[in-house]
């Protein structure tokens, strides 16, 4: 079941960050070409951020739970987890990362409920999606990141 559920979270990085830079592209020509907030605008972002949120459900799962989950795992090395680049990078520095690009995600999509101008609707919804992109970008374990790189397809 573990090894299902990280092939499935890894799968869902891809529909992800395929929605980030939809709802990017959106956000950006929007506020470039001056056109009014549109529903389908509204429903790429609300896409982007229900995929985000389960991707995070599966991900605190996995850090909890999962084969190398802080209960199921336990660090047994001498001193401090820190000092261990794998238990770091997936107890700590990939979850805090991850949660704040689903923060700034979700902030993103909240701009499609604000009551504010289209055109500042569109340019607050592009900074807050273009930073959670490169949060991601950086946290996600690419396949070139040494001891903590997974395939980018794992499972295929």
């Amino acid at each position: 079941m573990d090894t299902g559920l990280v092939h499935l979270h890894s799968l869902l990085r891809w529909i992800i960050l395929i929605l980030l830079v939809l709802s990017i592209v959106k956000s950006f020509t929007g506020f470039r070409s001056g056109r009014s907030f549109q529903d389908g605008d509204r429903k790429t972002w609300l896409f982007t951020m229900i995929s985000a949120h389960i991707t995070l459900l599966l991900g605190l799962y996995q850090w909890l739970m999962g084969r190398y989950g802080i209960i199921s795992k336990g660090f047994t090395g001498e001193g401090s987890f820190m000092k261990d680049k794998f238990y770091r990078f997936y107890w700590m520095e990939h979850p805090f990362l991850m949660i704040i690009a689903i923060v700034l995600i979700t902030l993103g999509y909240g701009m499609a409920k604000k009551d504010i101008p289209d055109q500042e609707k569109y340019k607050k919804a592009f900074r807050y999606f273009l930073v959670a992109l490169i949060v991601i970008l950086a946290a996600i374990p690419w396949p070139f990141r040494q001891d903590i790189g997974r395939a980018l397809f794992p499972g295929l």
